[in-house]
């Protein structure tokens, strides 16, 4: 059964960054690639974790528009668009990635969605572990594409409009037919002289602060140049800090086996 793990909070909170290092920390768990899926349509987890994704879910969908009408009369739309996701799927050390990317053309994603998390269900049961790193917002709750979620991390910057957001998400799926088992609080890029807000940033989302990870001078040097996440050295804070949060998660151990990639 695989174990998953989603990250949500505002835009820039530095949700993609906490996912991309739970990503690289997590890669081969249990001995076997983890999944990670990069459901926001301005997709850049990929580019977090220095690798190139050639092919996403919307360009998947612009091709199954093209191409839907032009089909032999034995072949569902299911099936083709199944082989494309499939073509979506990008094999790296490690991890397999999904990146949703967007799409060009007219057209509901409601179809592609709904198809997304059938397929998705049936792709994650491969895997040990599942890293999710969800659209910015609260849009991808009302859509249901957030489910079935072991535990749910929501990230906030130490701001009034992040810590809000937070109370929103915290507000909203309680509301929702989700499954999230367990949802907490990440208070991303905090200076130290704010340590002491911590438990004003609880109080206020309504969520307990799982973890807390300090304002890392690297990670905006990291962003600014472009550089990947992974190749942050053993002194960055905001590697440590995720390190520390992965001890706490109680992700369970899984057995050594092969994965049909």
């Amino acid at each position: 059964m695989t174990f998953s793990i989603a990250i949500s909070g505002k835009g820039g909170t530095g949700k993609t960054t906490v996912s991309a290092l739970l990503v690289h920390l997590l890669k081969n768990y249990g001995g076997q690639p983890i999944l990670g899926i990069d459901s926001d349509p301005n997709s850049n987890l990929n580019e977090a974790l220095g690798v190139d994704a050639t092919m996403s879910v919307g360009k998947a969908r612009e091709m199954l528009l093209k191409n839907k009408d032009k089909l032999g009369p034995y072949q569902r739309k299911e099936d083709y668009f199944n082989y494309l996701f499939q073509s979506s799927v990008e094999e790296f050390d490690g991890f397999d990635i999904i990146i949703m990317g967007n799409a060009e053309g007219p057209g509901c994603y409601c179809y592609v969605n709904n198809l997304l998390r059938k397929m998705v269900d049936d792709l994650s049961d491969k895997y040990p572990l599942m890293i999710l790193d969800t659209e910015a917002g609260l849009e991808h709750f009302s859509r249901r594409t957030t489910r079935d979620i072991d535990i749910l991390l929501v990230v906030t910057d130490p701001t009034a409009k992040g810590v809000l957001t937070a109370k929103r998400i915290q507000e909203l799926i309680k509301t929702l037919n989700t499954n999230i088992r367990k949802a907490y609080l990440v208070v991303n890029r905090l200076p130290p002289r704010f340590v002491d807000k911590v438990k004003d940033l609880e109080k206020t989302s309504g969520l307990e602060c799982i973890a807390v990870i300090p304002e890392d001078p690297l990670v905006q040097e990291f962003d600014l140049n472009g550089k990947p996440i992974p190749d942050l050295p053993a002194s960055s804070l905001a590697l440590k800090g995720v390190t520390e949060l992965i001890k706490k998660l109680e992700i369970p151990e899984v057995p050594k086996g092969e994965i049909s990639r």
